[in-house]
């Protein structure tokens, strides 16, 4: 659905993704089990993202998630010998940034303020402030605190 208010009202009335106060949903956007997604205010979720919602997934406020990124919170297990699924929800708290094309793996957190680089694959926790970046994503440097900004980016056509 190119138009995104129409988009967003289908996600949130149809879909049942919970979508926050002037949070935004590009085109091209994936979904499992929709219903267990919740995404704060002021979120901005760009083109081509993968949004796993089958054991629950939170977004905070103010979060930024660039393209072609992916949130898993399911997987398998390679030493079940039948190939069993094994998860946990994943939260991003509030003023999150994560970069093009980045993983986070199930159950991982993802700490208010942090920033994952474009390209990590995030395996655990990501404390808050904290920059991580590499597979697996290591810590690299720290973020500032005084953070106040509200996203409110959205594309006509997007």
């Amino acid at each position: 659905i190119p138009f995104h208010s129409l988009r967003l009202a289908l996600y949130a009335n149809v879909v049942g993704i919970r979508v926050g106060h002037c949070s935004s949903i590009h085109r091209g956007c994936r979904f499992y089990c929709p219903g267990n997604i919740s995404i704060g205010d002021y979120t901005v979720i760009n083109r081509d993202v993968l949004l796993d919602g089958r054991m629950g997934l939170q977004i905070g406020s103010c979060v930024s998630i660039s393209e072609g990124m992916c949130i898993l919170t399911l997987e398998h297990d390679p030493q079940s010998a039948v190939f069993a699924t094994r998860g946990k929800a994943v939260v991003v708290d509030d003023n999150v940034f994560i970069g093009v094309r980045a993983l986070i793996l199930p159950g991982v957190q993802i700490g208010k303020g942090a920033v994952v680089a474009a390209g990590a694959v995030a395996t655990r926790d990501v404390p808050p402030y904290t920059i991580v970046a590499g597979v697996p994503a290591r810590p690299i440097k720290s973020r500032t605190r005084m953070l106040s900004y509200q996203l409110n980016y959205r594309k006509f056509m997007g």
